[in-house]
């Protein structure tokens, strides 16, 4: 097994106003792997990766990243490492151009010159929207400004993708090109995703939170196959969909 780059232990969060969102979750994922994070709305999804960068810290338990304490004095290393698309792709665009928008996250890190033209160029390249460097991103379609939110994390050279519901709002073609980026990204996934089918096509591995705990940890394909599993956490699959077939 390669190494844990996400380790969470005991993690516990609760929001100012008293809700209790994560109770003593341990998880960890493994170098080069894409697991599906799945389970009903209120689950603590959103709450669990937001403590991945440190953009919520632990209320109890500890979070590390390739063995890095998640904790203030390393939250600009931590958000080097793990890269977050958010549901809303305009939550992450806001420059007046494509490129500027790309630039971004690596001219904060210091990254001037060509390194970063490079790395903007890279980025772009790899979801297939160099042609539209210069574009202003409210004038792409929303599967254009989802891939472009993904290359503003991409030129920061992460470790770890985070992508929460990436397929809301895509039609299906843009949900398949969205998926053949994903898969060929040498980097460790994690989707937060409803996408059940989406789920089983990019993950082998797939983690059900409910209730602000690990509810089930396995194969996908096991996992969704488990009909009173799935029952119990308010997880439906589409009409029709068999996630044994082809085994």
């Amino acid at each position: 097994m390669n190494p844990a780059v996400v380790d969470i232990r005991g993690l516990a969060y609760a929001y100012p106003d008293g809700h209790q969102a994560l109770y003593g979750v341990n998880l960890n994922i493994h170098q080069g792997e894409r697991v599906a994070l799945l389970g009903p709305n209120g689950a603590g999804k959103t709450t669990l990766i937001l403590h991945l960068n440190g953009i919520l810290t632990a209320g109890a338990g500890t979070v590390a990243i390739s063995g890095l304490p998640v904790t203030r004095p390393n939250l600009t290393e931590i958000r080097r490492r793990v890269g977050v698309v958010f549901q809303d792709p305009d939550d992450q665009l806001f420059m007046p151009t494509v490129h500027d928008d790309v630039a971004f996250g690596p001219a904060n890190l210091g990254v001037r010159g060509e390194e970063l033209e490079n790395r903007v160029r890279d980025a772009l390249a790899v979801v297939g929207m160099e042609a539209h460097a210069q574009r202003p991103p409210h004038h792409l379609s929303f599967g254009q400004r989802r891939r472009v939110a993904v290359a503003t994390v991409l030129a920061m050279r992460p470790e770890i993708l985070v992508l929460d519901e990436p397929t809301s709002n895509l039609d299906p073609f843009s949900r398949r090109e969205l998926a053949d980026i994903i898969t060929g990204l040498d980097v460790t996934v994690l989707i937060v995703t409803h996408d059940l089918p989406y789920a089983l096509q990019l993950c082998e591995r797939a983690v059900i939170l409910s209730d602000g705990t690990i509810a089930a940890d396995g194969p996908t394909r096991d996992i969704l196959a488990d009909a009173e599993l799935m029952g119990t956490h308010r997880l439906e699959l589409p009409y029709g969909f068999d996630p044994t077939y082809g085994r």
